[in-house]
């Protein structure tokens, strides 16, 4: 999958979606425009869609795709655990509705969604993405502040231009009445670490969350976030190729083999995370064994201890230890 070109550039999708589409071939896409049968559809065309932003799913995709032969599908790939994507969702979510119609979003849940995972490459969450005229384009990776999204969303107008992707999506939803929930502050501490989290300054946000769990030890929120923020910190400014190329280059190396575990964990490829580490654990001695007894229970933190994939984890890290 490309990342995006300077304008003027043209579009080239490397990855390959038809399997997507052709799940949905005998279905014909909800809201879809007539016409919608794989290339742009005519200049200034309108779409009927239920919502401008829609939950995509390994099932509902290709009708999606077909979406993008009018207008410019933007792809959230997000999950419930990720602290940055409650960050980014939200900012594009009110983008897309200030662009009334020259967008559609769809978000997928990486977790319930592995083929569009793996279609995407979201080798790390968030991970952005485009579809113009059923072709993919990579966009970005990580919260970005909402100035740069803006910047990408223009590059992106310019990339379906060439396309001839020109149309709007018109959403036939209505918005029932509700009040706007009241929003309780958050702490001191908490508010710190999540500023801090914006900009990039992990172990500033290790130190808050610390400093909270000292104050209250059964902060349950502030065990979570440091669990993250610890992992994001671990990350920061490693790249994807150097993470695996050191893994596979050093296979008994533990620091190495813990390091790719939270780039699987990271992109959403938990049961390869935990396989991992439990697969380590007989072959180390007393102090290896508690390094990746404490890394396993911090990454339970990360998704939450009540994810389904903890408690069989769990389980089997027990058998190991007596």
């Amino acid at each position: 999958m490309t990342q995006v070109p300077p304008s003027g550039s043209n579009l080239r999708g490397a990855v390959d979606l038809s399997s997507l589409v052709n799940r949905s071939a005998t279905t014909e896409p909800r809201g879809a425009a007539a016409g919608t049968s794989g290339s742009p559809t005519a200049p200034g065309a309108a779409i009927s869609v239920p919502s401008l932003v829609l939950d995509g799913t390994d099932a509902n995709f290709g009708e999606i795709l077909e979406l993008s032969n009018t207008v410019p599908v933007l792809v959230d790939l997000w999950a419930e655990w990720c602290e940055p994507c409650k960050q980014l969702t939200p900012v594009i979510e009110k983008l897309v509705a200030e662009y009334a119609g020259r967008f559609v979003l769809a978000k997928v849940d990486v977790d319930s969604n592995p083929q569009l995972s793996k279609a995407f490459q979201a080798q790390s969450i968030p991970t952005v993405a485009a579809v113009i005229n059923g072709q993919p384009v990579q966009l970005f990776n990580g919260a970005l502040p909402e100035a740069q999204i803006r910047e990408v969303l223009e590059r992106v107008l310019e990339l379906a231009a060439q396309q001839g992707v020109t149309g709007t999506a018109q959403a036939n939803e209505v918005a029932p009445v509700v009040e706007e929930p009241v929003e309780e502050p958050l702490p001191p501490h908490h508010l710190e670490a999540y500023e801090a989290i914006e900009r990039g300054d992990f172990e500033t946000a290790r130190a808050e969350y610390r400093f909270a769990l000292t104050q209250n030890p059964n902060d349950t929120m502030a065990a979570a976030g440091l669990a993250q923020a610890s992992l994001l910190f671990r990350l920061q400014g490693k790249t994807l190729d150097d993470i695996r190329g050191g893994a596979a280059a050093a296979p008994e190396d533990l620091p190495a083999q813990l390091l790719v575990a939270d780039l699987d964990l990271s992109g959403g490829h938990v049961d390869d995370a935990f396989d991992r580490l439990l697969t380590l654990f007989p072959a180390q001695d007393a102090a290896g064994r508690n390094i990746i007894r404490e890394r396993l229970l911090e990454l339970f933190e990360v998704i939450g201890t009540e994810d389904p994939r903890v408690a069989p984890t769990r389980k089997r890290l027990t058998a190991l230890l007596y």
